[in-house]
C-alpha cells in the first residue's frame, strides 16, 4: 500500500514538473514561430572570430573587449582552457585563447597570462598544437607556413566520383578544405602587433614565408578560379557558408586572399552573416559555432505534444509554418552520391539551404506529423520521407549529410591530425532517428526500417552499448538505439535490447541519474561515467522505458529528474552533452535540459501503472 502511494505521489510530482516545463517552453517561442535556445562551445571559436576580424580590418574595440572577457571567464584553475565544462585543459584551445588575449592587449606578465603560458608549456608547447592552430598562427605571421599541412588545390579538379575527391569527405570538412587549400596555396600573412616569443616551441617565420604571393602556374590559377566560383555558389542568403562560424571565417579569408574587395557585396554580406554568431550580453560577447533553430523547434514541438499541448494550439501551428518554410528544395552536394534523389530535407540552421541533414529531417517529419494533417504539412513530410529514405547508405545505416562516401581510403590519408573528423559515415544515433521516424510511416518504408535495424544490431558494441557520434556518447547512442529497435518491431526480450538495457542499468549513478564525460571519446574507461546530468539521465530513461527495464531504476531516474527541476521549469546543466567533433568540439545545447527531460517524463507517465 505504501509503495502504491509513493508511486502515485511520484506520478503527481512528475505531472506537475511536466506542466512547469511546458509553460517554460511556450514562453520561450520567438515571434516568428521558432524556438532557438542557442548553443555554447569552446573559446577557440571566439579566438578565431577576433583574429579573422583583425585580418579583415573590421575588428572593433567593443567586440574585442566583450570576446576577451568571455575568454578570460572560461580559463581553468590550471591556467589553460578546456574544450568542455569540467574537462582537462586542451593545448590548442589554450594557445588560441592566449593569442586572442594578446590581440586584445593582455600583456604576457599579467597573472592570468603567465598561468596560461605555464599551461602551454606543461601541455607540450606550440610544436604539439593541432594543424588548424598552426594555420591561424601562420596567417598572423607567428608560424612558418612550411610547417602547416594543407592539400594542393589541384585536388579540387579531380572528378566528383573519384574515391579521393572532395565529395568523399564530410560536408563540414569539404568546405573548410577548399578554403584552407586556397590559403595554403597563397600563404597570406596579416601581421599582428605582438609576438609569442614567451611561449615554448615558438618558431619564427622565414623572411619570405607568406610575405609575398608564391608563383602560380597556369593550372593553379585555373584551379583557384574554379574554387572561388565553388565557394561563391555555396554562400547562403544570410551571407554565411553552411551556417557554421568556422566555415564562414575560413571562406571569408580565402576570398580576401584571392583579391575579393572587402567593400564588395559578397564580402559585406559575409561580414553581416558573421555578426549573427555572436551573443552580445553587454560586457561579455560569446561567439557560437552555429545556430540550432530547426533542431530546437522540432524537439520543442514533440515535447509540447507529449506534454499534452493540443495539435491545434497556435504556438504549434506557428512552429509548423516556420518549419515548412525551411525545407530545402534544391539539390546540394549530397546529390553527387544520390543523383536521382529529389530534394526535401531540412538543415540545422536558419538559412543553410545547401546542406540538409538526415538527423534534422527525421526530427522535423515527426514534428510535422505531431502537429496534425494538412495539405502543406503532408506534402512536406512526404518529400522529407522520400529524401530521408533515399539517403540510406548501401549497408542500411544513415550518415549525417551524405551517403556511401569512400571512407576507407580517406581514413588512410594523413591530411589532418584526426582523419576520422573528415568522415561522414553511418552512425548509430542518426540511423536510430531515421529508423524511428520511418517505422511510424507504415509498410512502404519497411525495407529501409529493417535494413536500418539490422545495421544497428551489427553496430552494437561488445559491452552492449551503442556509440553516439552527435551526442555524448554511449548514453546518447544507447538511448537512441533502444527506442528505434523497438519501433522496428523487435521484442523487448531480444538479446540486443536486453544487453543495451543492462549496460544502462550498470552505469546508473548512485543518485539515480546518468552522466558521461567527453573523455569517453578517447578512453573506453570513461564510457557511461560522469556526474549525473538532466539530458543524459533523460536519454537513459527513454531507453530503459522502451526496453521495459527494471522498475526500481526507472523510478529512481524519474525521481532524480523531478527533484532537480528548477522553479522556472528548466533544469540546470552547464555540462556539454552535444558533440560537433568528438573530443575536439563538444557542444552545450541549451534546449537539451528541458526538451529531453520532458520527453522522458511524459513517456514514463504514459506507461501503464503496473509496468513500473
Amino acid at each position: 500500500m505504501a509503495t502504491d502511494q509513493a508511486s502515485s505521489q511520484l506520478r503527481a510530482r512528475t505531472a506537475a514538473a511536466v506542466e512547469r516545463a511546458r509553460d517554460a517552453m511556450l514562453a520561450a517561442q520567438a515571434a516568428d514561430g521558432y524556438w532557438h535556445f542557442g548553443v555554447e562551445n569552446k573559446v577557440s571559436v571566439g579566438a578565431h572570430d577576433l583574429l579573422a576580424r583583425e585580418f579583415l580590418g573590421i575588428r572593433t574595440a567593443r567586440e574585442t573587449a566583450g570576446t576577451a572577457a568571455w575568454i578570460r571567464s572560461r580559463q581553468s584553475g590550471g591556467g589553460g582552457w578546456p574544450n568542455f565544462h569540467g574537462g582537462p585543459d586542451d593545448l590548442s584551445t589554450t594557445v588560441m585563447a592566449y593569442a586572442a588575449l594578446r590581440l586584445a592587449g593582455d600583456e604576457p606578465d599579467r597573472p592570468h597570462m603567465r598561468a596560461a603560458a605555464d599551461g602551454i608549456a606543461r601541455l607540450g608547447g606550440l610544436e604539439r598544437c593541432r594543424n588548424s592552430t598552426r594555420l591561424w598562427l601562420a596567417l598572423a605571421g607567428l608560424w612558418p607556413w612550411e610547417k602547416v599541412r594543407t592539400l594542393p588545390p589541384e585536388l579540387f579538379l579531380l572528378p566528383r566520383r573519384t574515391r579521393v575527391s572532395l565529395y568523399e569527405v564530410g560536408s563540414w570538412a569539404r568546405q573548410v578544405i577548399v578554403a584552407v587549400s586556397v590559403l595554403g596555396a597563397l600563404r597570406p600573412v596579416w601581421p599582428v602587433a605582438f609576438d609569442l616569443i614567451e611561449l615554448p616551441g615558438r618558431r619564427t617565420p622565414s623572411p619570405r614565408t607568406g610575405m609575398r604571393r608564391p608563383a602560380l602556374t597556369p593550372l593553379r590559377r585555373r584551379t583557384l578560379r574554379a574554387m572561388r566560383t565553388w565557394m561563391v555558389q555555396r554562400q547562403d542568403a544570410d551571407g554565411c557558408w553552411g551556417g557554421v562560424h568556422t566555415t564562414t571565417v575560413y571562406t571569408l579569408l580565402a576570398l580576401r586572399a584571392l583579391g575579393e574587395s572587402p567593400a564588395g557585396p559578397l564580402m559585406c554580406s559575409a561580414v553581416d552573416g558573421l555578426e549573427t554568431f555572436a551573443d552580445d550580453d553587454g560586457p561579455v560577447r560569446r561567439v557560437r559555432f552555429s545556430h540550432s533553430p530547426v533542431w530546437d523547434t522540432a524537439f520543442v514541438v514533440l515535447a509540447l505534444r507529449a506534454a499534452g499541448v493540443p495539435a491545434s494550439h497556435p504556438a504549434l501551428a506557428r512552429a509548423a509554418a516556420w518549419l515548412l518554410d525551411r525545407q530545402c528544395d534544391q539539390p546540394g552536394d549530397w546529390a553527387v552520391h544520390r543523383p536521382g534523389l529529389l530534394p526535401g530535407g531540412w538543415s540545422f540552421q536558419f538559412s543553410n539551404a545547401h546542406y540538409p541533414d538526415c538527423d534534422d529531417t527525421a526530427l522535423v517529419v515527426r514534428a510535422l506529423r505531431a502537429v496534425g494533417s494538412s495539405a502543406a504539412r503532408d506534402g512536406a513530410a512526404f518529400r522529407g520521407l522520400r529524401w530521408l529514405s533515399g539517403m540510406a547508405c548501401s549497408d542500411g545505416g544513415w550518415a549525417a549529410f551524405d551517403a556511401d562516401l569512400a571512407v576507407g581510403l580517406l581514413r588512410r590519408l594523413r591530411i589532418t591530425d584526426t582523419p576520422e573528423h573528415l568522415l561522414d559515415e553511418a552512425t548509430p544515433d542518426v540511423t536510430a532517428h531515421a529508423v524511428e521516424t520511418l517505422a511510424a510511416e507504415g509498410p512502404q518504408y519497411a525495407h529501409a526500417v529493417q535494413a536500418g535495424a539490422g545495421w544497428l544490431l551489427r553496430a552494437q558494441e561488445h559491452d552492449g552499448s551503442w556509440y553516439g557520434r552527435w551526442g555524448c556518447n554511449h548514453v546518447y547512442g544507447t538511448g537512441a538505439a533502444l527506442p528505434a529497435l523497438r519501433a522496428s518491431g523487435l521484442h523487448r526480450d531480444h538479446l540486443a535490447i536486453r544487453r543495451g538495457a543492462d549496460w544502462l542499468l550498470a552505469h546508473q549513478n548512485p543518485d539515480g541519474g546518468w552522466g558521461e564525460d567527453h573523455r569517453s571519446y578517447l578512453d573506453t574507461a570513461w564510457r557511461g561515467r560522469g556526474e549525473s546530468i538532466a539530458s543524459q539521465t533523460a536519454w537513459a530513461l527513454q531507453g530503459l522505458l522502451s526496453a521495459g527495464a527494471d522498475d526500481t531504476a526507472v523510478l529512481r531516474a524519474v525521481d532524480w529528474l523531478v527533484r532537480r527541476q528548477l522553479p522556472d521549469g528548466t533544469w540546470q546543466e552547464p555540462q556539454y552533452t552535444g558533440t560537433g567533433m568528438p573530443w575536439q568540439a563538444p557542444i552545450r545545447y541549451r534546449s537539451y535540459p528541458i526538451v529531453f527531460p520532458v520527453l522522458a517524463l511524459t513517456r514514463y507517465l504514459k506507461e501503464p501503472k503496473d509496468a513500473t
